[in-house]
């Protein structure tokens, strides 16, 4: 991975797990916990493509293990979220580009049920039941439906920011070319960011469009000029 995909995707992991510790784990809701981290994941992963996707995963996986206050076994969420982000990474179109935003919020909702269902089962081999006492029917419902309310605000906006900070041309233009869809993430929050700049690029088009033209009269002109000079001297022999 290159430098800027690390740094971002470290800050964006580090940030997301204090959200997720500080203010979304003390709301007590009933059930799982809006999962943060694993949205993070999975714009990231819908961006980098697999290979990328499962080195965020299993670093965020890993760091959210050791922070406090966890209660499980170390490496078990990193083996979770290194799946969910090579999984998450095969979902990205071949063209980068998501036509609407079901895709996304499909993969959302994929994620958070296999996430669910991969840590209760990785518990159960090593001995942890605490899923049993819950309920593993009530904690998948609740997961799916507080990262599925969760994931507009959030999915779209780092897809996007993942998308500028390498200085793709798909975070730059808001909408494709003839028989390509607008992508998702930017369309929904360009704000007039890319539309500008592609406004930008069709004006300097025109501009060389315009110079070439003027360029193409004035030699016709000099060919012209030359024709007369041949005639006069016809006349003079």
């Amino acid at each position: 991975m290159r430098f800027n995909r690390i740094l971002l995707a470290s800050t964006l992991v580090v940030v997301a797990l204090v959200v997720q510790v500080t203010v979304l784990g003390r709301l007590q809701l009933p059930g799982a916990v809006p999962d943060l981290v694993l949205l993070t994941v999975v714009a990231l992963a819908l961006v980098y493509g697999p290979v990328g996707g499962a080195l965020i995963g299993f670093s965020a996986g890993l760091l959210a293990d050791l922070a406090p206050p966890a209660d499980h076994a170390a490496g078990r969420y990193a083996l979770v979220l290194c799946l969910i982000g090579y999984g998450c990474g095969l979902m990205r179109p071949d063209n980068g580009r998501f036509r609407s935003a079901w895709g996304p919020m499909l993969t959302v909702v994929a994620a958070a049920f296999a996430s669910t269902l991969l840590y209760a089962g990785v518990g159960a081999l090593v001995g942890d039941t605490a899923a049993r006492h819950v309920g593993l029917v009530g904690l998948l419902f609740t997961a799916v439906l507080y990262d599925l309310l969760l994931a507009p605000f959030t999915v779209p906006f780092l897809m996007a920011l993942a998308r500028r900070a390498e200085s793709d041309p798909m975070a730059v233009e808001a909408n494709g070319g003839p028989g390509q869809g607008a992508d998702v993430a930017s369309g929904w929050l360009s704000g007039g960011t890319g539309l500008r700049i592609g406004s930008q690029r069709g004006g300097l088009r025109m501009k060389t469009a315009r110079g070439r033209a003027n360029k193409a009269v004035r030699i016709k002109g000099v060919k012209g000029v030359k024709g007369v000079k041949s005639v006069k001297g016809v006349k003079k022999l």
